[in-house]
């Protein structure tokens, strides 16, 4: 079957999926998180989104393996093997989660447009809804339509990173000394545990399964093989690009805030106006318009990951537009009750941070057994890296959400 679409066209038809799950990678609760981390502290936290984007890639290239070798979805794969119960609590909790992440996106989106053009937050929420309607259209007519506009609108991110980069500028010696872990204290360890665990975002640990389960068919397991080798490239280019614009998104504000002493910039409105006032107007427009195709093209993923949730947890499925319409509800009243965008942000990351076990821990789990995986089961190697990033990321979050409720 891959053989006989030509050597270019079969390679071409494997890639893709892994770059629909690095735009969660990239959604707009990275934005404040990364330029606060620069502002403050320079380029000291760079370790932290290094080692964070190295958990990602073994993370999600699991997630893809599981589709390729038993032709399933994570959620499918625990309604066939967990008692009902377990796959129904399973799925409200991650219908919960999606509409979180949902929030923090749509949120993300609305206010790039209030800073491109100055149109109130709530009319930039209705605005973002249809633009995201049309985004979602392109998957009824097939998902590669819709995994190019992604890929695009990861682009766009790209581009405005690489354009306020180029104009801040940077410190090749401070970037290489930031790759020591090390911290401050306070504030700083906060910010890591914030990065981190922020890295896995389970509505894209089921969907990168569902999009590699059926993607092209496999008759024997060699071909298996051939896939996954493939499904390894994607996962390093997506990620790897995702883990360059969250770096460079962190440089910017070191190279601009942090040495320039506005150390305080904490919001994403803050940022762009520094922008604005330290460099000039075309810079804040490339971070606007980046800020705009991240919530655009994260909130599509967010919305399509929803729909795999419930067929492969419960067998049932709404039409897209439908949940579209639902998930977008607390944000538009979030948007309506004037509520500040930047802090519902935050709140929204401390929420998505529940569901992470979750995700993470049924995949490991079904992953090393050979009786669900076959001959593509875990090496004991990968399951144990994979359990210390699973028990990392939620000993991390339970200290964030204590922190955050503490203070």
């Amino acid at each position: 079957m891959l053989r006989a679409r030509g050597r270019v066209r079969g390679a071409l038809a494997l890639l893709g999926p892994a770059f629909v799950a690095a735009v969660a990678y990239i959604d707009p609760g990275n934005f404040a998180t990364n330029i606060e981390a620069g502002a403050k502290y320079g380029y000291m936290l760079v370790w932290v989104i290094v080692a964070a984007n190295l958990m990602a890639m073994l993370v999600q290239y699991l997630s893809a393996k599981v589709g390729v070798a038993t032709g399933s979805s994570l959620p499918e794969l625990c309604r066939d093997h967990f008692p009902r119960p377990v796959s129904w609590g399973l799925w409200l909790q991650a219908e919960a989660i999606a509409m979180a992440t949902d929030l923090a996106e749509f949120v993300g989106a609305a206010l790039a447009l209030y800073l491109l053009f100055g149109i109130p937050l709530f009319p930039a929420g209705v605005i973002t809804a249809v633009v995201a309607f049309g985004i979602l259209a392109l998957e009824q007519r097939g998902y590669r339509r819709f995994e190019l506009a992604i890929i695009g609108l990861l682009g766009l991110v790209l581009l405005g990173f690489a354009y306020d980069f180029l104009r801040v500028g940077g410190n090749a010696g401070d970037a290489a000394a930031g790759l020591v872990p090390r911290l401050a204290g306070g504030d700083s360890v906060l910010l890591a545990v914030g990065i981190i665990g922020a890295t896995v975002m389970p509505h894209v640990v089921y969907l990168h399964s569902a999009l590699t389960q059926r993607r092209v068919p496999c008759r024997d397991d060699e071909e298996r093989r051939h896939v996954l080798r493939f499904q390894r490239i994607d996962v390093v280019v997506a990620m790897g690009l995702a883990g360059l614009i969250n770096l460079s998104m962190l440089f910017v504000a070191a190279g601009l805030f942090n040495k320039t002493g506005h150390t305080g910039v904490d919001t994403i409105e803050a940022a762009h106006q520094g922008l604005d006032r330290l460099i000039g107007g075309g810079a804040a427009l490339a971070f606007a318009v980046a800020l705009l195709a991240s919530g655009l093209s994260s909130s599509s993923v967010g919305t399509y990951a929803g729909q795999v949730v419930m067929q492969g947890f419960i067998r049932r499925t709404i039409p897209l537009f439908l949940r579209r319409g639902v998930t977008m509800a607390p944000a538009l009243v979030v948007l309506g009750l004037g509520l500040p965008a930047t802090s519902t942000l935050v709140v929204s990351q401390v929420v998505l941070s529940f569901g992470i076990p979750f995700a993470l821990v049924p995949m490991i789990y079904l992953t090393r057994r050979v009786d669900v995986m076959g001959a593509f089961v875990n090496r004991r190697l990968t399951t144990v890296v994979a359990g210390t990033i699973a028990g990392l990321i939620i000993s991390l979050n339970v200290y964030l959400l204590y922190s955050t409720f503490a203070g």
